[in-house]
């Protein structure tokens, strides 16, 4: 049985033609949910990040109310709970990441290509690491379904390229995933994201070296 230790899921682009354009307001509730996650992910002590995460997500609904059909704030909730769920961890964190996964899909439903195909990444990322029938949803042939739509989309991204490269490693694919983590690492840094950019690097690069010792 897979462990339900999930990893920070966490994507960021913009949307080329948005079903939905968010308000002044909503960018900047956005932008607090980003900024505010990337601190607690990287900066919070781990036995703090679960609560904090969960205050965040109340934050995310509030945004919601406002503007309940704004597909970038559908995202950020779903990997906020996803998030949660992987610093919450065990069979507890089960109903976290069914609701993430409900809210990114219906963030797929209002517009596919919100925020560079995020929620395919998202989603993707939560098929692969949580357990299968009859305990989760998992399906690691809809994780690589998913995972290549984001990328189709957003082919140079760092998020994309990395929850890639952790899925092939995973499919002991190794030489696919040190291509994958290499076209990661060398991502544009993204305006704004700057804590965000540094903490999946150094994760894309802790495991591009578990790959590479695989690969000797």
């Amino acid at each position: 049985m897979k462990a339900l230790r999930l990893l920070i899921i966490a994507t960021l682009g913009l949307s080329v033609l948005p079903a939905f354009a968010l308000s002044e307001n909503g960018e900047a509730q956005l932008q607090q949910l980003q900024t505010r996650w990337a601190e607690i992910n990287y900066r919070t002590p781990e036995k703090q990040r679960e609560a904090a995460f969960a205050k965040l997500v109340t934050e995310a609904d509030a945004a919601l109310a406002s503007e309940p059909k704004a597909p970038e704030l559908l995202i950020w909730r779903g990997i906020i709970l996803g998030t949660q769920a992987g610093a919450k961890g065990g069979l507890g964190a089960l109903s976290l990441v069914k609701q993430a996964k409900a809210s990114l899909e219906q963030a797929l439903a209002i517009d596919p290509q919100a925020l560079a195909g995020s929620a395919y990444t998202s989603l993707g990322s939560l098929y692969y690491q949580v357990p299968g029938w009859p305990i989760g949803f998992g399906d690691d042939e809809q994780a690589e379904k998913m995972l290549k739509q984001a990328l189709t989309i957003n082919p140079d991204g760092i998020d994309p390229n990395y929850f890639y490269g952790d899925f092939l490693q995973r499919q002991k694919r190794y030489e696919e995933a040190r291509a994958a983590l290499e076209k990661a690492l060398a991502a544009k840094d993204r305006p704004g994201r700057e804590l965000a950019d540094k903490g999946r690097r150094a994760e894309a690069t802790a495991l591009l070296q578990q790959v590479e010792g695989k690969l000797r």
